[in-house]
């Protein structure tokens, strides 16, 4: 899916414009006036239109004049999960965005469950706790495990799918 955003000058004499690439935003940006025939030089960037998933990139990036080329070129290079460990990394954890670093440097762990209850579940089934007779699986309280792992767990939604993740 395309991608629109919407050069919005900080002029209020002047009209904005909608674009999808970078080169559209420079002709477009160079030939605009303001109604005192000025070159406008600022603007604010807002997404328009695009998958969910790209909306929450550009809002997690804090999407702007300066790095709307950067947001482009990622949102069409990069897949999904690592656009997802990107929202995290930088809408959730603090991390810049340097669309030179490779989104799974982040450090982030995402687990595509729906709950830290869940979680729980995934753990203990994958042995996290060792071999656990079938007679005790009964006594598995996976709501105290979900608490425990709240202290370094996350719950996210991202574009309609719920996800746990951690810094690691």
């Amino acid at each position: 899916m395309t991608i629109t955003l919407f050069a919005q000058p900080y002029d209020n004499s002047a009209t904005g414009f909608y674009f999808e690439t970078a080169e559209e935003y420079e002709a477009k940006a160079q030939n605009l006036r303001n109604a005192y025939g000025e070159e406008v030089e600022e603007f604010e960037i807002q997404f328009i239109d695009g998958e969910d998933l790209d909306c929450q990139l550009a809002k997690a990036i804090g999407l702007n004049q300066v790095n709307f080329r950067d947001f482009l070129e990622c949102a069409d290079a990069w897949e999904d999960w690592q656009k997802v460990n990107v929202i995290i990394a930088v809408g959730e954890c603090g991390y810049d965005f340097d669309p030179q670093v490779d989104p799974d440097h982040h450090s982030i762990d995402v687990y595509h469950v729906e709950s830290l209850r869940e979680l729980a579940e995934q753990l203990v089934d994958d042995g996290l706790f060792g071999d656990i007779p079938e007679p005790l699986q009964f006594y598995i309280n996976y709501d105290a495990i979900a608490r425990d792992l709240a202290v370094e767990y996350s719950e996210i939604k991202v574009a309609d799918e719920r996800l746990v993740y951690r810094e690691s």
